[in-house]
């Protein structure tokens, strides 16, 4: 029993020196050490397994990759419209174009280089059904090219329906590429293309694993949703391809998601976006930048915006700033939705900072998990958002997949990104920012609608959470820096 005793004691020892070893070789912030060092310290040999997948860092080589592909777009564009923001010259709308807001706009041109583009015609879609009618009946009209990015694709009913359409167009000459994630892949494999490939189509994955049955990239993922259709169309938000997405899975029910469908000069930036992610992922077939990639638009509606993309690739957290500026801009409301709600200290601060300032928060979440962990998690800081006095509504019609904020009925952002440290940190998201009114108000329409299929979190819920809901809650908010 003695020689056990110490060997287990040996184990543990060495253990505890190779995770802080492990943990502090890569910086990191804080949160995200200690979680880790819980973590490898309570499951030993465990612990390490995970990290090899989810816990590293991603490679200077990968970053270089990405970035290189950053010299490409319109730097120009970005000098002048920061320009004129310097000369406190008009960039917005007139009805918008108020200090703040004009602030959020040089946020996002100075941290990422993000264009702002004037007069587009952009389309809020939050029904599976309409998303996918209207974006294979875009695709059948292509004549130049149709670019495709999603982080699930599924081989079902609506991803063979949106493939045949695909293939079509490739079969007819169009240029058909897509970027598909390889962790999201899931019930597709690549095989799967067999067909379009045959038809002079391509379609890649991205942060390909070297080792077919072993992909040690788990934790940095493309979680981004593009449809890019002759640089005049575009599409972009929270659907992924697959029949649950349509509300076809009896135990997720109606599928509630919110999707953009954008005309003008707007889809260029999402060109852009799609193209630099294929370089930087693929070793054959680069796309270079055609004049028919771009083709500038005569203005198509009333709506400006930027397109803002986030990754592991930059310490900027470029989405998640435009989230704090928006809730620090907020002088009534801020409305919330986002299937997963764990927000880092500055986010939570923020939340607090506006409802001790008198402005409404509401937050809307699902009712059921697809991932436990984060489901827990997302209910701690609910509640502990609900005991500060906002209003958290659990959505009870299907599952809540939405990821939507919308301020003082003037400004909203939709996108790919959750409220949570992994869209803000660890997965390439991408967003658009809205400045328009009408959009605005649309968003804030449909969450109230939303609200009529929800129930509100009170008191009397939170406090029958049984002990063991409490400790799944609270030791998941341990675990919310890596979840």
């Amino acid at each position: 029993m003695e020689i056990v005793r110490n060997i287990v004691i040996f184990i543990l020892v060495v253990n505890t020196i190779l995770a802080i070893i492990t943990v502090f070789r890569e910086k990191r912030d804080i949160a995200a050490t200690w979680a880790w060092l819980l973590v490898l310290n309570l499951l030993p040999v465990i612990g390490f397994i995970l990290y090899l997948f989810i816990g590293r860092k991603i490679s200077k080589e990968q970053i270089f990759d990405i970035r290189t592909q950053e010299t490409i777009g319109m730097p120009e564009l970005v000098e002048a419209q920061q320009q004129l923001i310097a000369e406190d010259a008009p960039v917005l709308d007139e009805s918008i174009d108020a200090p703040k807001t004009r602030e959020l706009a040089s946020l996002f041109l100075e941290t990422t280089g993000s264009v702002l583009t004037k007069g587009n015609k952009v389309s809020i879609i939050a029904d599976g059904e309409e998303k996918f009618d209207r974006l294979i009946e875009d695709i059948s009209k292509a004549q130049h090219h149709v670019h495709v990015m999603y982080y699930i694709f599924k081989m079902d009913k609506i991803g063979s329906r949106l493939l045949e359409a695909l293939e079509e167009r490739a079969a007819n000459g169009v240029e058909v590429a897509v970027l598909f994630d390889s962790f999201g892949l899931r019930t597709l494999r690549s095989r799967s293309f067999k067909r379009l490939r045959e038809l002079g189509g391509y379609a890649e994955p991205s942060f390909k694993s070297k080792f077919p049955l072993l992909n040690l990239r788990l934790n940095f993922r493309n979680h981004r949703k593009i449809v890019v259709i002759d640089g005049k169309v575009g599409y972009t938000g929270g659907f992924n391809v697959g029949d649950d997405y349509l509300g076809e899975y009896e135990n997720m029910g109606y599928w509630r998601d919110t999707h953009l469908r954008i005309e003008g000069n707007g889809v260029l930036p999402l060109q852009t976006r799609f193209i630099m992610d294929w370089n930087a992922s693929v070793k054959h077939h680069k796309l270079t930048y055609y004049n028919e990639y771009f083709p500038i638009s005569p203005l198509k509606g009333t709506t400006d915006m930027q397109v803002v993309a986030s990754g592991p690739d930059t310490e900027i957290q470029a989405i998640k700033k435009g989230f704090l500026k928006m809730i620090y801009m907020a002088e009534e409301s801020v409305y919330i939705q986002t299937p997963y709600f764990v927000p880092d200290e500055g986010v939570m601060e923020a939340l607090e900072i506006a409802l001790f300032s008198g402005v409404d928060v509401k937050l809307m979440i699902p009712n059921k998990p697809d991932h436990p962990f984060i489901y827990r998690a997302t209910l701690y800081y609910a509640s502990e958002l609900a005991r500060l006095g906002a209003e958290i509504y659990i959505y009870d019609k299907g599952f809540l997949h939405s990821k939507a904020i919308v301020i003082d009925s003037k400004l909203c952002s939709i996108g790919s990104a959750n409220f949570d440290i992994r869209s803000f940190k660890l997965n390439f998201e991408n967003n658009v920012f809205l400045y328009d009114e009408q959009l605005a108000q649309e968003q804030e329409v449909l969450f109230f609608k939303d609200v009529e299929g929800s129930y509100l979190l009170t008191d009397e819920i939170m406090a029958n959470f049984s002990l063991w809901e409490r400790f799944k809650q609270t030791f998941s908010r341990l675990l919310s820096p890596i979840l």
